[in-house]
């Protein structure tokens, strides 16, 4: 190999391994073992990209800021437009405002302003961080799921119980399908758990749970999953054609 095959070489892709075939347990949220169940090796059994990883949360979180700070500069700061003394004789420094950044009560030079922290990230990256964080979890056995929840009503107590029976411990992220809000309301106030739908899973959701709860409907790579995805799906076409229709 010459210098000139070195300098023009292109990037090296690096070989990862292929995904790894992991299970969960299945139960009920009585805690009792309904058995095994196979997660999809391409979402839960993965190499986690950890440059990727922190670039996408870096990038969540970013975004989160508000990026409302303000300082005012001599220009906004009131007063000021008289000449605070006299050019010469004093022995001081001249100054032609009272409102200058070097005078107290003066205006702020190169402060903050309003802008926008977000930073735009491929969808691929995003996605690649999302199962990244999910297969984490999974190798470290951090993964749990329950059949379904069947609850009449939203009460505290059977989420607390439920959480108990499961043997989570720690800081949870239960993902419920968009219609379970009984579910949602009742770990509502339960100050470790957190509620959010697999659409709108997040990497940096993952991570900063210790554990991360799916139910038969919203596990991906699940039959279940998929026949929920499709409900969801005709429901909104037949939602678009009805508007379409009434206007």
């Amino acid at each position: 190999m010459t210098i000139a095959d070195t300098v023009t070489r292109g990037p090296v892709k690096k070989d990862r391994p292929a995904p790894i075939a992991r299970t969960v347990k299945r139960r009920n949220v009585a805690g009792d073992d309904l058995g095994s169940v196979d997660l999809e090796p391409s979402i839960f059994g993965i190499e986690p990209n950890l440059a990727v990883l922190h670039q996408v949360v870096t990038a969540q979180l970013a975004a989160i800021r508000a990026g409302t700070q303000s300082t005012k500069t001599r220009a906004q700061v009131r007063g000021g437009g008289a000449k605070p003394f006299a050019q010469k004789g004093t022995g001081r420094a001249r100054q032609g405002s009272s409102r200058s950044p070097s005078m107290s009560g003066g205006g702020v030079a190169l402060g903050p302003k309003p802008r926008s922290y977000r930073q735009h990230t491929p969808k691929k990256m995003v996605r690649l961080a999302l199962l990244s964080a999910l297969s984490d979890r999974a190798a470290t056995n951090r993964v749990a799921l329950v059949d379904q929840w069947g609850w009449e009503g939203p009460k505290t107590k059977d989420a607390v119980a439920a959480l108990a029976n499961l043997k989570v411990t720690g800081t949870v992220l239960v993902v419920l399908a968009d219609d379970e809000t009984i579910v949602g309301r009742s770990f509502a106030n339960l100050p470790n758990v957190k509620t959010t739908s697999f659409g709108q899973l997040s990497a940096h959701d993952v991570l900063r749970n210790d554990w991360i709860l799916f139910s038969d409907r919203t596990l991906p790579g699940s039959d279940a999953f998929g026949a929920a995805a499709a409900s969801a799906s005709e429901e909104t076409v037949s939602a678009t054609e009805e508007a379409t229709a009434d206007a």
